[in-house]
């Protein structure tokens, strides 16, 4: 850690938003970890496992679509603000619902998560988005991603843990009505801010197809764009999905509880958090595609060792070697995408980002619940390092292949006097 980590803290509106947010996110972790021990312990089924993470962030990819023209042609402030209060009433519904409603908690559960996947779908393109917005200083706009998601991992650490407790000691009524409470604080921080007059929006009338081809034009002829959102889809669809099978984990590799659940989502929390605070440390200039190269190789061999590791502190160690390694691919990849993509894009980019991301992931999590009821959860996880593994590789290779064009053209271009100009 250096001198540089926490920059982005500067701007008073950043600052407003992360305080918010890392109250509002410990809820949303403890709600997590309480919906897929729910969902465990009274179906016993990892496809249920796939079902209910498949509700959430399918709706959230196909909104996101519609999420992103709205966050590009209205304010993103008001939009965000909108979508936490709505949240909010989301969660008091599902506190409400475990409490009078028990016996069908499982299918009131999947329904009130496909809703807030839907408003996810606008919230989420309108919170990237707008981040940047937040930043006084342009240039602290890596760190200011790094920290966010420093924010997200840390308590993505504290949160299934104390989850884990409340879950034994007081109910899941409670984890889910804490969850409820914290949006209040996150409410209140975007109603204190106060951000400089949006950049010019695209006109509201319109066609949305037209402004989708807009920006997948632009996405076909941006290499750097193009490459990252293919990278991040296959890393979706085949392996990011693993986290899925947490429960299974807990419970019949390890013949642990609720807390043992609350440990392992903490430990990955823990390495998600510690890679986040190094994204975070990265001095200006440094090539983000490398780290993002090397530090995915890094999460295929963690998930490869935690895979086959009976040995419960062992496997730990693993696990956070291993989600050490994934941040990048949420971290670096989403960097990458608001340094370089123009603000009138942004919104409708940033969509299909979490298109490639979410859209994928609960598409992964169907499968590896039907493929590790046949071939078990652990072999199930080594299958999907070995694929990050061969998936970082290939990427890295059209990496090379890019920055050898880039470099042709610049020596070609410096050159016309001889002909040898571009075409």
């Amino acid at each position: 850690m250096n001198f540089t980590t926490f920059n982005s803290f500067k701007s008073r509106n950043f600052r407003l938003f992360f305080m918010g947010q890392s109250v509002s996110l410990l809820g949303t972790w403890m709600q997590k970890t309480a919906v897929s021990w729910v969902i465990y312990s009274l179906t016993q089924s990892k496809f249920m496992l796939g079902v209910t993470v498949f509700a959430t962030l399918f709706p959230t990819a196909v909104m996101s679509l519609y999420g992103g023209v709205v966050a590009d042609r209205y304010n993103r402030h008001k939009v965000l603000l909108i979508t936490q209060v709505v949240s909010l009433i989301q969660a008091v519904l599902l506190t409400v619902s475990i409490v009078f409603f028990k016996d069908h908690a499982v299918w009131t559960i999947i329904i009130l998560s496909a809703f807030l996947g839907v408003i996810n779908g606008f919230d989420v393109p309108a919170r990237q988005s707008l981040v940047r917005e937040m930043v006084d200083d342009k240039d602290d706009l890596p760190n200011a991603l790094a920290l966010n998601s420093s924010m997200v991992n840390l308590s993505k650490l504290i949160g299934p843990a104390l989850a884990g407790f409340i879950l034994e000691s007081f109910g899941d009524d409670v984890c889910f009505g804490l969850n409820a409470v914290s949006f209040i604080p996150v409410i209140g921080s975007l109603l204190l801010m106060k951000l400089p007059e949006p950049e010019e929006r695209p006109k509201t009338d319109r066609n949305i197809k037209l402004e989708f081809k807009d920006a997948f034009n632009y996405i076909i002829k941006t290499p750097e764009i193009h490459s990252i959102l293919i990278f991040t889809g296959l890393m979706s669809l085949f392996v990011l999905s693993y986290t899925t099978l947490t429960p299974a984990f807990a419970k019949d590799v390890f013949n642990g509880s609720a807390s043992t659940l609350g440990v392992i989502d903490g430990v990955i929390g823990f390495g998600a958090f510690i890679g986040a605070i190094f994204l975070a440390s990265l001095k200006a200039g440094t090539d983000l595609s490398r780290i993002l190269a090397i530090n995915a190789l890094i999460f295929g061999v963690g998930l490869v060792l935690f895979s086959k590791t009976d040995l419960y502190y062992l496997a730990l160690v693993f696990a956070a070697v291993g989600a050490f390694g994934m941040m990048s691919i949420r971290t670096i990849t989403n960097t990458i995408i608001q340094v370089n993509v123009p603000n009138h894009f942004r919104g409708r980019v940033i969509s299909i980002y979490i298109m490639s991301l979410t859209g994928l992931l609960p598409i992964g999590s169907l499968v590896i619940g039907s493929v590790s009821h046949y071939i078990g959860v652990q072999n199930t996880v080594l299958i999907q390092g070995v694929l990050a593994i061969i998936i970082t590789l290939f990427y890295g290779k059209y990496l090379k292949k890019i920055k050898l064009k880039k470099k042709a053209k610049a020596i070609l271009e410096q050159q016309p006097e001889q002909g040898y100009g571009v075409k």
